[in-house]
Parts: structure tokens; C-alpha cells; sequence
């Protein structure tokens, strides 16, 4: 079958971001079936009109019949005034929400509302920006932080890396690069594939790529390992 579905999907953390007015995106690195990882960005606003849309589709599942058979996971309703501590505070949930999610029966996991939710965006690749107003500060999840996020204690400064030579992107979720740009490291995949940020672009490159600008301790890092790359 060649149907699209999602294998998993961890949140990495969220952004504070300024540009049209402030407000907070959670951060998704979504792992399809065709081992792609891509990383989206939602508001809370928006994954929680995709709960209640989907609890729509599957009344059973959601238990509008008989709350005995539910089995779609519950989130919480967002506030009406949005603030960091509530952004934070919520991810532990968020986080088994996703976890939930992707392990429901296959008719509600693999529905076309779930798959295309999780699709990136244009914008999840080149988010608008004003280059004079301040950097989304990025606060990430620490890995065994599924429950607990509140010793989240500020934004985490991005590695910046240097690129050692131009690269010419080959697919969409790719960027380019040239030799000399500056690029702050989003995620590192264990697959030797980085997304990044170079002002108001995001992509995958090869870390091979590039080299630490940050501290002694990152010359220190394993080399990638290629094997499946993407």
C-alpha cells in the first residue's frame, strides 16, 4: 500500500515568537512512514480545532455515545489569554496527546484530518519574519521531560555552525547553502541530517557541512552516521 501515515511524532518545545504580535508555536519533529522527519510548528489554537474536528469524525471513539468507548485521548481547552507559563506547563500533555494519537486504530491515526494537519506548511519551512524586530527565542524539551516540563528554566541559545562549502538543496525540505553563511541547529538527527535556520529560511542540510562555531566541546561530536539518511 502506499498510503501517507505518520510513525511518530515528539515534541521538541516551543517558540516565542514576535512577528505579527507576540505568541508561542509548538515545535514537531513528525516522523513519516517513508522514514522523512520534518518539523512543523502549530499553536495550540489550531491543535485544539484539530481535536475537536476529529472527535466530530469518530463520535464513538470520542465517547459522545458511551464514554466507556473512548479512546481519542482528552486536551484540554486553550486560554483565553495564552501566556508562556501556560504554553510550558502544557507540553507534558501535549506530548502524550501526539504519543496517543499516533497509536489509535489505524482508521483515525492514518485519516486523511491527521495526516494533513501534520503536513508541513510553507510557512513551516519559511516563517514570516521582519528582520527588525527581535529572534523567536526557542525553548526546548528536555528528552525525558514527557510529564514534567517546568524545569524548563529559559530560552535555549541555538548551536550557531558555519558552512564549509556551498550545498544545492535537493528536495523542498532541504536548504541551501554557501560557504561562509552562519546557521543556527534546530534539531540533530542521528542520520547526520540537520534542520536549521538561516535567517528566514529553515531546512535539512548535512551536517557535514558545517563546523561549530560555539564553544571547544562541539569539535568533540561523533561523526554522522549517512545510513538512511532522511
Amino acid at each position: 500500500m502506499g498510503d501517507v501515515f505518520i510513525r511518530h511524532i515528539e515534541l521538541l518545545g516551543y517558540e516565542k515568537r514576535f512577528f505579527p504580535s507576540q505568541h508561542y508555536v509548538y515545535m514537531f519533529l513528525v516522523k513519516w512512514n517513508d522514514l522523512s522527519e520534518k518539523l512543523v510548528y502549530r499553536r495550540f489554537t489550531e491543535i485544539y480545532e484539530f481535536h475537536k474536528a476529529l472527535k466530530e469524525m469518530f463520535p464513538i471513539e470520542s465517547g459522545d455515545i458511551n464514554m466507556e468507548n473512548r479512546i481519542i485521548p482528552h486536551l484540554p481547552a486553550p486560554k483565553w489569554f495564552d501566556r508562556q507559563r501556560s504554553t510550558q506547563n502544557r507540553q507534558g500533555t501535549l506530548a502524550e496527546y501526539c504519543y496517543a494519537l499516533v497509536n489509535l486504530p489505524h482508521k483515525i491515526s492514518r485519516c486523511l484530518h491527521v495526516v494533513n494537519f501534520f503536513k508541513v506548511r510553507p510557512n513551516d519551512m519559511n516563517p514570516v519574519t521582519d528582520s527588525q524586530i527581535k529572534k523567536p527565542e526557542v525553548f526546548l524539551l528536555p528528552k525525558d521531560a514527557t510529564k514534567n516540563s517546568t524545569d524548563i528554566t529559559g530560552p535555549i541559545v541555538l548551536q550557531t555552525y558555519r558552512a564549509i562549502a556551498d550545498y544545492e538543496k535537493s528536495s523542498k525540505s532541504e536548504m541551501a547553502l554557501k560557504t561562509g553563511d552562519m546557521v543556527d541547529v534546530v534539531e540533530k538527527s542521528e542520520s547526520g541530517w540537520w534542520f536549521c535556520q538561516l535567517k528566514n529560511k529553515r531546512g535539512w542540510v548535512p551536517a557535514a557541512y558545517l563546523e561549530p562555531m560555539d564553544g571547544p566541546d562541539e569539535s568533540e561530536e561523533q561523526e554522522p552516521n549517512y545510513a538512511g539518511a532522511m
